[in-house]
């Protein structure tokens, strides 16, 4: 069976999909991937906050129409890139097993984060300005696009005092250690990661023979994480121009969930996973 998988053409991107494509070929010998690579609206401006050129929908507009189209049979996503709502007749359809879920704070080798006016902080992200300003008041932010490799170079290149990223993608690319640079991870309890983060998903045509392969290979708690994080901004009808945070956790049959819209004031709750969705109704009502 042969399966053209979609994806973005950035490192972080082909490295997601090529992890889809070896967890479907372990597990099926009939299968044959082949990467399709997409440029997405989201990749070629780079020069304008997503806010403002159509907020995440700009990296998954094009991956679908491929997908609608044929030209792909799956398509690989950032589960946290994703829109609220999917293209009509696609659905999201498996889930690996999720990463590490922090952000982290990267500054240049031994030259820590000062909480000074002139210390210059990159993040693209409303939710990690609040977060960082709540910690190092002071510290100038400044807008930052572009894959993980352009981002650390700019902060080598002195642009930038610090930059924030996504710890997963650190990991995938096998740049979480460096000896020109110095990775402080943030705890989730301090520095709420966004709705999905560190989860990566594939979409498919629903009911396509693709699509229940992918089901075979779910990692069963982050799907349930996935499903129910990604209830949160859809509750709020919050995309990228609100900084929602949120973050659960899959334990012996009950999820625990933590939000915040406003990087201050954060819910918590816990419930049995068949009333997870009831739990995420409840908590944004308290917010």
């Amino acid at each position: 069976m042969k399966v053209r998988i979609g994806t973005r053409k950035s490192k972080l991107a082909i490295a997601q999909t090529e992890m889809f494509a070896n967890a479907l070929k372990k597990r099926f010998d009939d299968i044959d991937t082949e990467i399709v690579c997409i440029s997405t609206k989201g990749d070629k401006i780079l020069d304008k906050p997503l806010a403002m050129i159509g907020g995440k929908g700009v990296f998954i507009s094009e991956l679908e129409n491929a997908l609608l189209s044929g030209a792909a049979d799956m398509a690989v996503h950032s589960a946290k890139d994703l829109p609220l709502e999917l293209a009509d007749g696609l659905e999201i359809s498996s889930a690996l097993n999720r990463g590490n879920y922090r952000d982290v704070l990267v500054t240049r080798k031994n030259e820590p984060i000062k909480n000074e006016e002139k210390f210059i902080v990159g993040t693209g992200s409303l939710r990690r300005r609040g977060f960082i300003k709540k910690q190092y008041p002071l510290v100038q932010i400044k807008d930052i696009r572009g894959n993980v490799d352009t981002r650390i170079n700019k902060l080598i290149n002195k642009e930038y005092d610090a930059i924030i990223l996504a710890a997963a993608g650190l990991e995938r690319l096998s740049l979480y250690n460096s000896e020109k640079y110095d990775v402080t991870p943030f705890e989730y309890s301090d520095f709420l990661p966004a709705p999905c983060q560190a989860i990566v998903v594939a979409e498919s045509k629903t009911g396509s023979a693709i699509s229940e392969r992918l089901k075979e290979i779910s990692h069963t708690e982050t799907m349930l994480e996935f499903e129910t994080e990604r209830q949160i901004p859809k509750l709020l009808n919050a995309d990228c121009g609100m900084p929602v945070g949120a973050f659960s956790k899959v334990t012996n049959g009950k999820i625990e969930l933590i939000i915040s819209t406003d990087c201050k004031k954060t819910i918590s709750g816990s419930a049995d996973i068949k009333d997870r969705f009831n739990l995420a109704k409840r908590l944004v009502s308290k917010l």
